[in-house]
């Protein structure tokens, strides 16, 4: 099946092994232009780690390992605050400003769009998903969302005036999500989103919080997050995941677009006073030509042998590794199945007889490397473009980068 969607996904989530034995510390305080602000609440972006500003405005975040950390910050009547900070072996000591929310202080004019709640829905699809869990998913706060459809590019972009706050009752977390970015490509049918999520367990009975763990390892088994892990731990194959490599080849039958294009431009300018001749017989007719551009430029070629962590994954430093490559890497999760839902989602990859139960992801590197650490974070997630499954996964499928999975269980 044809793809319908290329999805880019940029989670700035805060990047850090938790294997490492020493740990440190992110010190700091909390103010505005007159002077402390106690009570301002202090997330790290993308795990469950939070605090609050005391009445001196100090905060410390404690026990974190060396990493690429995102730390926001939010307080009533100010704008969000977000500061990347990167822990190599020292603790670190940060004074944040916040600034006022001008939009708080003055009678906001919204002016009614008879398409809102179209739009509202599309950003739902491509933010929060619609996977199954989705279904159990609810933006609290869609009054902070500002919505543009620039028509003549033909891209619709979000932007938010405070943190979005979505419930998630099919893994029970409450997200605070600081969205730096929103952009749906309707021409290109791609989508792009950036942003800082932090992660608050709900509170539940016995039922809804076994129900919860069980929805939490499903979500996380066979994720990005996963699979980046076990690539860390050279697990993969333990793990349930295969790597292939999936390379392009030029189609030679199909001339290039400066001969195609030259072809129908010659063929139509020699039809003058003519209207709707068409010649179908021959290969100099208008609908050989026509045919012709429609063909692929190129054909994927997939290898069905396994690439070798040891050859993909190089070591930076103690807390830090790497693959480089210039193919794609088609990487299969053998336990678990695609969903139905997804298999009518368009963004099912073609697969060999073999890997029909698989989870079928495609990973492609816009960069010529890519950083990650022992928890599955990726250091620079802008370096990765992802099809298939993990392009079907966004928000509403995320656990906290401190996740622990269940041992043994696959």
């Amino acid at each position: 099946m044809a793809n319908r969607f290329t999805f880019l996904f940029i989670l700035f989530f805060c990047y850090c092994g938790h294997t490492f034995a020493q740990t440190f510390s992110i010190t700091g305080t909390v103010g505005d232009k007159v002077g402390a602000l106690p009570g301002a609440a202090i997330y790290v972006s993308g795990y469950k780690i939070a605090t609050v500003s005391d009445n001196n405005g100090h905060f410390i975040l404690s026990k974190l390992a060396p990493g690429n950390y995102d730390i926001l910050v939010q307080m009533i009547g100010y704008l969000p605050y977000s500061k990347n900070i990167i822990i190599s072996d020292k603790s670190i000591h940060i004074d944040v400003i916040l600034t006022e929310n001008a939009t708080l202080l003055k009678e906001v004019v919204i002016k009614p769009d008879p398409n809102r709640a179209y739009y509202l829905a599309l950003f739902k699809d491509f933010f929060i998903g619609k996977t199954p869990n989705s279904k159990e998913c609810k933006i609290l706060n869609t009054e902070v969302l500002i919505m543009d459809d620039d028509k003549t590019e033909s891209i619709l972009t979000a932007k938010a005036t405070d943190f979005i706050i979505i419930e998630n009752k099919a893994l029970g977390y409450k997200i605070k999500y600081l969205l730096k970015y929103f952009e749906y490509n309707y021409k290109l049918k791609m989508i792009f989103y950036a942003g800082h999520p932090s992660f608050e367990e709900m509170k539940g009975n016995n039922a809804k919080q076994k129900r919860w763990l069980k929805n939490r390892e499903m979500a996380y088994k066979g994720s990005i997050q996963h699979f980046f892990k076990a690539l860390y731990n050279n697990t993969v194959v333990e793990e349930g995941f295969i790597i292939n490599k999936m390379t392009k080849i030029p189609n030679n039958n199909r001339p290039p677009d400066s001969i195609i294009n030259a072809n129908i431009k010659r063929l139509i300018s020699g039809q003058n006073g003519l209207t709707n001749v068409l010649t179908f017989n021959g290969n100099d007719s208008l609908s050989y030509w026509l045919k012709k551009r429609k063909e692929p430029v190129e054909f994927n070629a997939l290898s069905r042998k396994d690439v070798l962590v040891d050859t993909l994954v190089k070591k930076v430093n103690t807390n830090l590794k790497m693959i480089k490559y210039l193919d794609e890497l088609y990487i299969g999760y053998k336990n678990e199945k695609e969903t139905p839902a997804f298999n009518f989602s368009g963004l099912k990859q073609n697969r060999p007889p073999e890997l029909t139960d698989y989870q079928i992801s495609i990973v492609s590197l816009l960069q010529p490397s890519v950083s990650f650490y022992a928890n599955g974070g990726v250091a620079d997630p802008r370096s990765l473009l992802y099809r298939g499954y993990w392009s079907y996964e966004k928000v509403a499928d995320m656990v906290p980068m401190d996740y622990m999975a269940i041992i043994g269980k696959k």
